[in-house]
């Protein structure tokens, strides 16, 4: 499996989150010959982030760091999907806000036959502890509603966990062409559209202090690329792909959960 962790100037909070991956690579769960190996995206960072990424890497758990000079979550993701290899391919925020738990939820889906495992605050079962102003609030619940409309059915677009069968990860992030924090849509859109079964699973978050996401500087942004997202998926994929994708790294991870 590899996992991409997208990181701008993430310093302070990327060791903590390594260091809990690591002992996630070292538990039982983890099936011996099926390494963890973590792709850091280093978004342009202008402090030690590469550096503190890089110090992580062991035999353990191997961590690669991917230079992306172009800024955005999405750009910064789609950079490190690019460079995997593995039969599952998954993406995590660098705060470490969702429970590591996820990783075996998530693997029970794929090896029950689902193409696309999201973790979800908003589907019963998950545990939330936000610090959200009510504006903040209400922007979210205004966005999800309007994010419902491009991938219905789907709760919570924006958690961000999701793990995914590689084949089908390289072929959708081809395509994909928003940069900003508003990609997850435009990559479970597009996943749909080539037939993908999507199931979202709820998950233990916390909100992390130190988000480089800001409602005044991006909330609007973020709420216009929503329109040009579907305009964008209407457009079918460049490379076809064939579904469904079975992973045999899920299903010995779930066997082991």
């Amino acid at each position: 499996m590899q996992l991409i962790i997208p990181a701008y100037n993430e310093e302070a909070r990327l060791p903590e989150t390594l260091r809990a991956l690591r002992a996630y690579a070292l538990s039982p769960r983890v099936v011996p010959g099926r390494p963890l190996e973590v792709i850091v995206v280093d978004n342009a960072s202008t402090d030690g982030t590469a550096l503190v990424a890089a110090a992580a890497d062991s035999p353990a758990m191997r961590v690669r760091v991917v230079h992306c000079p172009v800024r955005g979550k999405g750009a910064a993701v789609a950079a490190g999907v690019a460079v995997t290899t593995a039969d599952v391919v998954g993406f995590m925020d660098a705060d470490g806000a969702t429970a590591l738990v996820a990783f075996a939820d998530a693997a029970v889906l794929l090896a029950q036959g689902v193409d696309v495992a999201i973790g979800s605050r908003a589907v019963a079962g998950a545990v939330t502890s936000e610090r959200h102003s009510r504006a903040r609030a209400f922007g979210a619940r205004a966005y999800r509603s309007l994010a419902g409309r491009i991938v219905p059915g789907v709760l919570d677009t924006q958690c961000g966990f999701k793990l995914m069968g590689g084949d089908l990860a390289r072929v959708v992030f081809a395509d994909i062409a928003t940069t900003g924090f508003s990609f997850d849509v435009e990559v479970l859109a597009r996943a749909r559209t080539l037939g993908a079964r999507i199931a979202e699973f709820p998950v233990h978050w916390v909100d992390v202090p130190g988000s480089t996401f800001s409602p005044v500087r991006h909330g609007l942004d973020s709420f216009c690329a929503l329109a040009v997202i579907a305009w964008r998926v209407r457009r079918p994929v460049r490379t076809p792909v064939t579904l469904p994708v079975r992973t045999p790294a899920a299903l010995e991870l779930a066997a082991e959960g």
